[in-house]
């Protein structure tokens, strides 16, 4: 098993990451995940994603964390968003949590998970929200992670390839 370490990006890296979180973005949708993008979208607009999700990190909105090898290439990443609403300046969304599928089983999902609740605590959003697709090991990890679940939401998102498919959705204290 090959190594990995997980860091915070700061606005420079994020920038310079764009080229890699694309890649990983769309090698998981071309393995079937439901994470915003269709199977068709091309690549420059999963680029022009990545790069508002740079611009995010550097307003300070988004915390964007990066799980890499022992060569600094990119397996792994997952955002947590501060909510921006004046009334839920406690709260985040966990986002985009993607592993290339060549690195998945590895335990990179739950580092990358550890580390964004703890630089989500870090940064006083101490309550998060999520949404994965039910029955997948999306969903088993954020189980096993001590995340509740709410409920799920039929016919939510499209797949890749389309048609419908529910989410699930989870919260986490992490003040406990």
């Amino acid at each position: 098993m090959t190594a990995f370490s997980i860091r915070r990006l700061g606005a420079d890296d994020a920038r310079a990451a764009c080229d890699a979180l694309t890649d990983i973005h769309r090698a998981c949708v071309a393995d079937g995940a439901s994470v915003s993008l269709m199977a068709d979208t091309p690549r420059e607009a999963a680029l022009a994603f990545w790069r508002g999700v740079a611009e995010d990190v550097a307003a300070g909105g988004t915390i964007l964390i990066v799980a890499e090898d022992g060569d600094c290439r990119a397996l792994g990443t997952v955002q947590v968003c501060a909510s921006g609403k004046p009334n839920q300046p406690h709260r985040g969304d966990l986002a985009k949590m993607l592993v290339h599928p060549r690195a998945q089983g590895r335990g990179i999902g739950a580092a990358l998970l550890a580390a964004a609740e703890r630089e989500a605590l870090a940064a006083g959003l101490w309550l998060l929200v999520l949404d994965t697709v039910p029955g997948t090991a999306a969903d088993r990890l954020y189980a096993r992670g001590g995340w509740v679940p709410v409920g799920v939401i039929p016919d939510f998102a499209l797949w890749p390839q389309g048609g419908l498919g529910a989410t699930k959705l989870f919260y986490k204290d992490l003040r406990g």
